[in-house]
């Protein structure tokens, strides 16, 4: 009976310690959200999940310290609940994820974005005028741009340089203009656009020389925020389905446990040892 309610503390013990990378996993993409990303909604079911089952995992130790019933069969259930979420999670981070990639250009390390290449709920939510104003805010606000700027003795960086760096999604797409525009290259965030372009690119003619309007209003840094968030998503996607399959083992065990000490329960009366109670009872005349 001792060993059985050991090892249940231990396990919560053990799920208490592995709400930590998830509440961290959520605490990070709220930063990333506060730098890069800006979408700020995305961080909060990951944190939710994590101090969850700190609190459950937290109520099923006290349950077994104290062989409380009640707060074994919540901690159980509940568990059972946050699993479901947590897989759930996962599945809609990677169903809204799936679809879209950076493109190789000629000449060029960085990689470019086409808003065309995503497609479902997370696309419709970005490009969304309404939701897309408050994004655009929040990285030009986010200097993010501004810190492309490299100069040496006040001179920027040549065009042959900064082909070669490799520029992360928002900056190939909202701090420059896209390749195939032909604009000439002045500086990291300013570009040469006389002549005009003639093709069907519209974010070509969305670019402006201005730091306080850039390429904020093109599909491709619209593009650029969604594969920046595949990218953080899919991170954290792998350490939340190792710790998915971990929670999973230990709430079987758990589970296991907890039904071992239900039927000591059952048959052993509290105060009586299993061997007085197989000993015959003697007749007393």
């Amino acid at each position: 009976m001792r060993t059985s309610n050991h090892l249940i503390g231990v396990l919560n013990f053990l799920t208490f310690l592995l709400s930590i990378p998830i509440l961290g996993g959520g605490i990070w993409l709220s930063s990333r959200a506060n730098n890069t990303d800006c979408l700020r909604f995305l961080q909060w079911p990951l944190i939710i999940i994590g101090v969850s089952i700190m609190v459950v995992s937290l109520a099923g130790f006290a349950g077994a310290c104290y062989r409380n019933t009640v707060l074994m069969y919540l901690y159980l259930w509940a568990m059972f609940v946050i699993i479901a979420v947590l897989t759930g999670f996962i599945i809609f981070a990677y169903a809204v994820t799936d679809k879209g990639s950076g493109h190789n250009v000629t000449g060029r390390v960085y990689l470019e974005y086409d808003l065309d290449d995503y497609s479902g709920w997370l696309k419709d939510r970005v490009a969304s005028a309404s939701y897309w104003n408050k994004i655009r805010s929040c990285i030009r606000d986010s200097k993010v741009c501004a810190k492309l700027r490299r100069q040496r003795g006040g001179v920027p960086e040549s065009a042959d340089l900064f082909y070669l760096r490799k520029l992360n999604p928002i900056q190939s797409g909202c701090c420059k203009p896209p390749t195939e525009c032909g604009y000439t290259y002045v500086n990291e965030t300013g570009w040469d656009t006389r002549g005009g372009y003639v093709g069907t690119n519209a974010d070509c003619t969305k670019w402006n020389n201005d730091q306080s309007q850039l390429c904020y209003d093109c599909n491709s840094c619209k593009a650029g925020v969604l594969a920046s968030l595949k990218k953080s998503w899919r991170k954290v996607s792998v350490v939340n389905i190792v710790i998915l399959i971990i929670l999973v083992i230990v709430y079987v065990v758990a589970c296991a446990a907890f039904r071992h000490n239900r039927r000591i329960d059952n048959d052993e009366p509290y105060g009586e040892t299993r061997m007085e109670k197989e000993q015959p009872s003697r007749i007393h005349f």
